[in-house]
């Protein structure tokens, strides 16, 4: 099985980071490769640019794909599955226009054009209105073909707003909401391979956030601790023998471990640990 991994840019290192987290560590070597073979000898991984990603998964050169929900949106196979939000490379696609302009809602675009490297999904968009107005496609510099006279507004990326700011552009409306995701192209959907990758990946993103806390308590206050850290289903109870206290294992959120530890130790428990959770599996 094959999955095609950006080959570069801001999705690389966090793609790779989030396979090896996952188990599937490279053995051979990414570095300027097309290919590289994991520690599971039926998974290999194919280096390809992020937006021709969709096409590599829907083609069959590639089984499952990682790349942003834009891109995939934009390509638009048809064949492909959408299995697991992976939680980074969060954007958005907006429609903005000059702040000292006269386009200031959507039906403002009537006979207008609108330039965008999204043009699918511009007009997937605007299908959804009953504005249409023309999409022009451009390959860089989105946000500066309004100011030479190329276009009246545009749909573009956007991380911070920053970059709109500098370029004194006003954000007119959202048009997508995207981070990375793990595509699948359908005929291989329930895959057992498949099934296990997904695992493997939603694990780790589960435990992100989360410590495991470990102590010990004293039996006669197990009902006020539980109170205190229910956990992941409740606390894990375990029997020291002959001292009056048990051991108690709970999964608690990162946020809450200081307030956590404050409460348990008034009840009495000792030995408190927490650690680090690599993977979570439900």
């Amino acid at each position: 099985m094959r999955i095609a991994v950006p080959n570069k840019g801001r999705l690389h290192d966090p793609s790779m980071e989030l396979l090896e987290h996952a188990g599937l560590h490279v053995v051979d070597g990414a570095d300027r490769k097309l290919y590289a073979n994991t520690v599971d000898p039926d998974v290999t991984l194919l280096f390809a640019r992020a937006a021709d990603i969709p096409e590599y998964v829907s083609d069959g050169a590639a089984d499952l794909g990682i790349t942003g929900l834009d891109q995939m949106q934009e390509a638009n196979p048809g064949n492909v599955s959408d299995l697991l939000d992976l939680g980074y490379g969060q954007c958005r696609l907006v429609l903005a226009a000059p702040e000292e302009g006269d386009i200031k809602e959507i039906t403002d675009l009537a006979g207008k054009t609108v330039a965008t490297e999204f043009p699918n999904v511009a007009k997937q968009y605007f299908a959804e209105t009953e504005v249409s107005p023309e999409i022009v496609e451009v390959s860089g510099a989105t946000e500066l073909t309004p100011h030479v006279d190329m276009a009246d507004a545009i749909i573009d990326i956007t991380s911070t707003g920053t970059t709109l700011r500098v370029n004194s552009l006003g954000i007119i409306d959202e048009v997508l909401a995207s981070s990375v995701r793990l595509f699948a192209r359908d005929d291989v959907v329930g895959d057992d391979k498949v099934d296990q990758v997904t695992m493997a990946l939603q694990s780790v993103i589960s435990a992100e956030g989360k410590r495991y806390l470990m102590m010990n308590a004293p039996e006669d206050k197990l009902d006020e601790i539980r109170e205190v850290i229910p956990g992941l289903g409740g606390p894990t109870i375990m029997d020291i023998a002959g001292n009056g206290k048990v051991a108690v294992h709970t999964v608690v959120d990162e946020r809450d471990v200081f307030e956590t530890i404050n409460e348990v130790k008034q009840l009495g428990a000792s030995g408190i640990l927490v650690t680090e959770i690599e993977r979570l599996v439900d």
